[in-house]
């Protein structure tokens, strides 16, 4: 039985955790102990687990001080956070994945599962992001590989004007009109593409900086590409998305 250790610093959100993972019916050994940087790192050593879902910030301290502090790294990490702009982080951390407060269950189920996947040997690479970054092509030109029901794409990163959530599936946009249905999600991807100037600016949509056109000010505030598409800006992505343009 694999053993999954949570550290939070609220004690509500490690109950919650705990319970709906307990929900799903899974062979592990659930463990809610940990409320802040000193305390993971005890409760760690002490269980020796396979999984751990680590909150980021804590009153003294982050998640990632505790990562710091294992010297030999023996489990698979998921960070918990209510602050989007850390997943970048998470990454360079080698988390396997990350959820944004509140917590989904459908999303907790499905990174517990890909953990346990990585933890049993089932994922080759022992990596989601590893797994991820394989899709892109190493090369001069970046390419990705997108895999539909009927076909293997390969798509120059510069040649995505954006991509769309529709659920469990994204659809990417490309410069000749071309439209890609591919079954993963948005989140994925924008873990994949980071670095490569493409920014989520809202929940359902993540676009390249490169083909920004304009913002309009009108009806709330909207990203036109030069494609002529309209994609909706987030308030919480405002800061971020102006900084981008600056920095083109």
């Amino acid at each position: 039985m694999k053993k999954v250790l949570i550290i939070d610093d609220e004690n509500r959100t490690r109950s919650l955790i705990a319970n709906m993972i307990d929900s799903f019916g899974l062979d592990v050994e659930v463990i809610p102990e940990g409320e802040n940087v000193q305390s993971g790192i005890k409760a760690i050593e002490k269980h020796n687990p396979d999984i751990v879902f680590l909150d980021i910030q804590m009153p003294d301290g982050t998640g990632f001080d505790v990562i710091r502090s294992i010297e030999n790294k023996n489990f698979e990490v998921i960070f918990i956070t209510a602050h989007e702009e850390f997943a970048i982080k998470a990454i360079k951390f080698s988390a396997l994945d990350y959820l944004l407060k509140p917590v989904d269950a459908v999303e907790l189920k499905a990174a517990i599962e890909k953990a346990l996947d990585v933890v049993e040997g089932h994922t080759k690479d022992g990596s989601q992001f590893e797994a991820l970054n394989s899709n892109i092509q190493k090369s001069e030109k970046r390419r990705l590989v997108l895999k539909t029901q009927e076909s293997v794409h390969v798509v120059n990163l510069d040649e995505i004007i954006r991509c769309e959530a529709d659920r469990n599936y994204t659809s990417f946009f490309l410069r000749d009109n071309k439209k890609i249905l591919v079954s993963k999600t948005l989140k994925e991807y924008e873990i994949l593409l980071s670095g490569h100037n493409f920014l989520r600016v809202q929940q359902s949509h993540l676009i390249n900086i490169d083909y920004v056109d304009r913002y309009d000010k009108k009806n709330g505030g909207a990203v036109v590409m030069k494609d002529g598409s309209e994609v909706p800006l987030s308030p919480a992505k405002r800061e971020v998305f102006f900084k981008c343009l600056e920095n083109l």
